[in-house]
């Protein structure tokens, strides 16, 4: 007889909560046995996908349920705790971006995954888009040669709907934290986690500079650091930028013999080309479509069902928080 397949909750069933839902369960690897949310609308919907689920409104709910893994789509504020209490259960969890709103809420996380010996995801879903998933290959294999500069971009022409994202208390920061997080990601997860020194930055609310560690929340971020390869990184990103289309998002790679960028295209959010440049000249990598949005979720269900062990991957989610400390300037 094969073995059972692992118990799945989900926290948090907006949008996103249940998009991811609907990508796990397409993997056929798991069972989703529990949803809880405080909003009955969403519980109402989520149960659509999963009939005979366990409903419920609090972590406790869906941890009362015997699970093996939890996903959290819950505001910023409460991922760090909600990962704790669940890896303290025993509880693999993939929760969203950020996981914490600090490199010592993330740092804390890490350390219950370690002791608890249990399966740590976050939700980078950006390196799953096959665009970097090709640049990757690329820089890895030495194609591009030493990389010298990283450019990455994501100017969004809406701010977020829901009031916590405006609230530094709750979300952790503005634009940074919510959309610079994917490109400092990718910068240090293409070239494998290198040290990180020299970071400087500039946080904009309403196009007021903003001081070190402050109140507000930035609408417009811009940074640079450099990497222990040498390598120079500068990111922008925005909340209701003017841009002229939806959304601005790139990440260039450029090399000593050889480049390469990820583009969005017609200013949206989810179609992308890649191109790898030699001098003047470009060669198209990646055209859309591309079902890139569920594929962390996916890979983090399919790891569970292998095992439920903690992954050293994990240790690294904290680099990208300590960038984001230095920025905000958080000591």
């Amino acid at each position: 007889m094969s073995a059972a397949k692992p118990r799945v909750g989900f926290l948090g069933v907006g949008w996103i909560g249940r998009h991811r839902m609907q990508g796990i369960i397409d993997t056929g690897v798991v069972e989703v046995v529990a949803l809880a949310d405080p909003s009955p609308e969403m519980t109402d919907e989520a149960a659509k996908l999963v009939p005979g689920a366990a409903i419920g409104t609090t972590l406790d709910d869906v941890l009362a349920q015997d699970l093996d893994g939890l996903v959290i789509a819950t505001p910023s504020a409460l991922h760090a705790d909600q990962s704790i209490a669940a890896l303290k259960a025993g509880v693999a969890v993939f929760c969203q971006k950020p996981l914490g709103r600090s490199a010592r809420e993330v740092q804390a996380v890490i350390d219950a995954a370690r002791d608890a010996d249990r399966l740590l995801g976050v939700d980078f879903s950006y390196r799953f888009t096959a665009g970097v998933q090709a640049i990757r290959d690329l820089v890895r294999g030495g194609e591009l040669g030493d990389i010298r500069a990283i450019d990455l971009t994501f100017h969004n022409a809406y701010g977020p709907g829901k009031p916590w994202f405006y609230d530094r208390s709750l979300s952790g920061g503005g634009c940074l934290i919510d959309l610079g997080v994917h490109l400092i990601d990718l910068a240090l997860w293409v070239l494998d986690f290198p040290e990180v020194s020299d970071v400087s930055g500039h946080l904009l609310s309403d196009g007021k500079l903003l001081q070190a560690n402050p109140e507000a929340v930035e609408d417009y971020a811009v940074a640079s650091f450099r990497l222990g390869t040498g390598t120079i990184v500068r990111i922008a990103c925005s909340w209701q930028l003017q841009a002229g289309q939806e959304a601005v998002i790139s990440a260039a790679f450029y090399g000593a013999q050889g480049g390469a960028e990820l583009r969005n295209v017609n200013g949206s959010f989810y179609d992308f080309t890649a191109k790898r440049f030699r001098g003047t000249s470009s060669e198209t990598l990646v055209s859309p479509p591309d079902e890139w949005g569920v594929r962390a979720a996916k890979d983090w269900a399919q790891r569970l069902a292998r095992s439920k062990s903690f992954d050293q991957q994990a240790e690294r989610i904290v680099d990208v928080s300590r960038v984001l400390d230095r920025i905000y300037g958080i000591t």
